[in-house]
Parts: C-alpha cells; sequence; structure tokens
C-alpha cells in the first residue's frame, strides 16, 4: 500500500472511530510505527489531525464565533475546556469536563469524538482515555460538581493525595455527574434555561 493510500485509509478509521493508537494503526497496517509516524507528519502539517495521548485524532473545524459553552451557555474562558465532535463534523465547545460530559450523555449517539485536556500539562487527550478527578479540594470558579482531566493515572492519583476527591472512569464520571445533576446529590450549573437540545 502507498504512503497516500495509508493517509487515506486512516482518515476513514478516525470518521469511524475518533482515536486511533500508533501501535494499533501499524497492526492494522502491518508495518512499522516508524512508518505510521512519517505517514501521518502531511496530515498533522495540513491540520487534517492531531496528536493526542498515544495516538491521533481527526482534528476538530474550530468555529471561532461561539466561544459560549454550548451546555450552560457560560464563556468559554477557562483552562480545560472539552470538545465533541459529532459524525456530521460539528464541533461542539464545552466550558468544562463537567459539561461536556452530561452534553456527552445527551447526544452519545451522535458523537465521532469528545476530546478534552490535561489538567496538569494541557495536553490534548481523549476524553474516554482520561481519568477523572470529582470533588477535588480545588476550586476553578466552575460548573458543580467539579470535575478535572488527567491523561495519567498516576498524576491523577497524585493530585488526589494533596486535594481528595475520587478518581473515576469516563463512563463512572458520567455516571456520577448526572446522579449529581438529577437531584441526588445536587449541582449548582443553572444556566440553561432556553438551551435548545
Amino acid at each position: 500500500m502507498l504512503p497516500i493510500e495509508r493517509r487515506q485509509q486512516l482518515l476513514e478509521w478516525l470518521k469511524k472511530e475518533g482515536t486511533l493508537s500508533i501501535t494499533e494503526i501499524s497492526k492494522r497496517l502491518q508495518v512499522s510505527e516508524m512508518t505510521i509516524y512519517r505517514d501521518i507528519k502531511p496530515l498533522i502539517d495540513e491540520k487534517k489531525i492531531i496528536k493526542t495521548t498515544g495516538g491521533i485524532s481527526l482534528a476538530p473545524a474550530v468555529d471561532v464565533s461561539s466561544t459560549a459553552c454550548t451546555y450552560c451557555l457560560k464563556e468559554g474562558n477557562n483552562r480545560h475546556p472539552f470538545q465533541i465532535i459529532t459524525h456530521d463534523l460539528r464541533v461542539e465547545q464545552l466550558c468544562c469536563p463537567h459539561c461536556g460530559l452530561l452534553r456527552f450523555k445527551d447526544i452519545e449517539k451522535e458523537v465521532s469524538q469528545i476530546i478534552c485536556r490535561d489538567f496538569l500539562q494541557n495536553t490534548t487527550i481523549s476524553a474516554k482515555m482520561a481519568h477523572f478527578l470529582m470533588d477535588a479540594d480545588f476550586n476553578l470558579n466552575c460548573c458543580q460538581p467539579q470535575v478535572l482531566t488527567f491523561a495519567s493515572l498516576k498524576q491523577a492519583e497524585q493530585f488526589q493525595k494533596g486535594f481528595g476527591g475520587m478518581i473515576l472512569s469516563f463512563e463512572e464520571a458520567i455516571e456520577e455527574t448526572q446522579a449529581r445533576m438529577n437531584g441526588k446529590k445536587g449541582c449548582c450549573c443553572n444556566n440553561r434555561e432556553g438551551m435548545v437540545e
């Protein structure tokens, strides 16, 4: 298979699966990881894909006209934003992991990718592979319950030792955030009046 054919195949897989690891791509295409890195460089340069922790994702088509959170409608000036990219390549900006998890659950079947930022490293990661820290004694003045994201479980555990809280997987974080929004434990993210689903 020619490099151009491998790149096209890569883009097709990413449209269906969202995020892929370099190792997985190497196995599927039966070429070395070094060959994969050479193949993806032009795609990164053309801003068709982005590097994530341990792999690659399609680059979102960023809409700079709106910085408001799709879920709570706050201005998205937060340092730990979320992005949801749908199958039809619509990009939704969310102010924080709290809103990102809730919005994902609302439109789960439409979602191609969900991307967030590592709280400590400020690097882009797939939310499905992240570790979520909830109830840490560290106030960012954002939606409650506050949720922080980490690429590394070890770093999440170290942060937890200093600031408390509980570490959850992607699915667990969705369930816990939803439970609190349903009134079981309370929440103060109430800027959603007039929100159209």
